[in-house]
Parts: C-alpha cells; sequence; structure tokens
C-alpha cells in the first residue's frame, strides 16, 4: 500500500514539475512530439464578390446647333384641303403663250387626287365626297381663259364626216388600250356647229379653245371637270 501511494505522489510531483517548465498553450496542435501554435486558417472569400466600379465617363458636350425656329408666317393649308402643289411639278407660273392662248399640259390639268363618287349627286355620301375635292388655283386659274392643249383624239360625235365632239386624252393607252383615266386626265371638247374637225388617231394634236374647270354632271352623275370650247385644231406641239 505504502508503494502504490510512493508512486502516486511521484507522479503528482513530475507532473507539477512539467508544468513550471511549460505552460499550458491553448489552440495548439503536435506535430512530431514538439508543441507548436495553430496556424490560423485563411478567411473564407464571400460567395458574391464585389466588381469594381467602372470608370467615369465624362458626359459628352453637346453640338452647338442653331435651333431653327418654325416660321408662323408661311402659310398652312386650310382644314380639308391638301397643300398646294410645288410649282415645279406643275409648271411655270406663267406659261408659254401662243398668241392669245396659253400653252398648258397635262401634267398641270392631272397634278392633284381627285376622287369620284359611284352614286348620283342626290345621295348625301356622294355629294360629301364631291365637296371634299379641291381643284388647286394653278388649274382653276385657267377657267373661262383661252388655252392651247396637246392631247390624243377619242371621237364621240361625228357630223358629215368631220368630229364635232371628242375627248382629249393624256396619253394613247387611255384611247385604244382600254385602261381607264382618271378623271382629270381627259377634256371633253365641243366644236361650234359648223365647225367640226377631221378624226385623227393615234397621234397627238393640239386643241385650242376656252377651258372651263368644274364639276360636270349629266342624270345627277359626275362626268368630268374639265369642258372646252373648242375653236380650232393644230399639229402636235412640244409641250
Amino acid at each position: 500500500m505504502k508503494l502504490w501511494q510512493g508512486i502516486s505522489v511521484m507522479a503528482l510531483a513530475g507532473w507539477a514539475g512539467c508544468g513550471q517548465q511549460t505552460q499550458i498553450q491553448s489552440n495548439v496542435i503536435v506535430q512530431r512530439g514538439e508543441a507548436v501554435m495553430r496556424v490560423a486558417a485563411a478567411p473564407e472569400q464571400p460567395f458574391i464578390q464585389e466588381l469594381p466600379q467602372p470608370p467615369v465617363v465624362a458626359k459628352p458636350v453637346e453640338p452647338l446647333i442653331a435651333k431653327v425656329e418654325p416660321n408662323e408666317s408661311a402659310q398652312k393649308p386650310e382644314a380639308g384641303k391638301p397643300a398646294p402643289m410645288p410649282s415645279e411639278l406643275v409648271e411655270a407660273e406663267q406659261p408659254a403663250m401662243i398668241g392669245d392662248y396659253s400653252l398648258i399640259s397635262f401634267d398641270r390639268l392631272a397634278s392633284f387626287a381627285y376622287e369620284v363618287p359611284d352614286d348620283p349627286i342626290t345621295d348625301p355620301k356622294a355629294k360629301a365626297i364631291i365637296e371634299k375635292n379641291f381643284i388647286p388655283e394653278a388649274v382653276t386659274d385657267f377657267h373661262k381663259k383661252k388655252i392651247a392643249l396637246k392631247g390624243f383624239m377619242l371621237p364621240l360625235k361625228v357630223e358629215g364626216g368631220k368630229i364635232t365632239e371628242m375627248l382629249i386624252m393624256r396619253d394613247q393607252s387611255m384611247c385604244c388600250y382600254g385602261t381607264v383615266p382618271k378623271i382629270n386626265e381627259w377634256v371633253s371638247v365641243r366644236m361650234p356647229e359648223g365647225k367640226g374637225v377631221k378624226p385623227i388617231m393615234d397621234v397627238p394634236i393640239t386643241i385650242f379653245g376656252t377651258l372651263k374647270v368644274g364639276e360636270v354632271l349629266e342624270n345627277g352623275y359626275l362626268v368630268g371637270i374639265y369642258e372646252l370650247d373648242g375653236d380650232r385644231l393644230g399639229g402636235p406641239i412640244d409641250l
């Protein structure tokens, strides 16, 4: 019994002596019998990394462009009426003259759109369509004026071998090949009594007379917007 007590006392003494020589350290690991400090683990990287901020780009300087103000004095088209056609698209403001006759062409007479109703003028819808149409001043200025017009002849009435009533068409295909012309692409011509003209087909002719501009009705239906009281027939003139 005394032997075991002695061994216990010696063990306690040895443990106490070792405690004085080497201090107990926390957070240590044992490698090859030596006491070393534990190496701190590297901090974990965040799952979402912050991206570097983009460089600041200077705002571009706006170019110095002169601001154009609308010209309030410019004429505006009236409500329901189309803007006037540029003069170069119809003809010169002052056409050439052949004696007392103004030399005009279908480039002027057909330079605008005109809707033709299918129903008689007594129908309110047909009347509204006609009232909505607009014939420009470049054409109405020649109402009851003497003109010379080139086109192709389509005879309508023959008396004594002479043509007394005819249509002057814009081009030959409207006369002979079944193309339906627009209402402003023909002029209805009536020659004075006893002054019929000989038929001239498939070649351009020039008709001289007094032009009438406005809706022409027949049995309540719109049949034309141009009429000409013919004076004489001339040869082809290059308009």
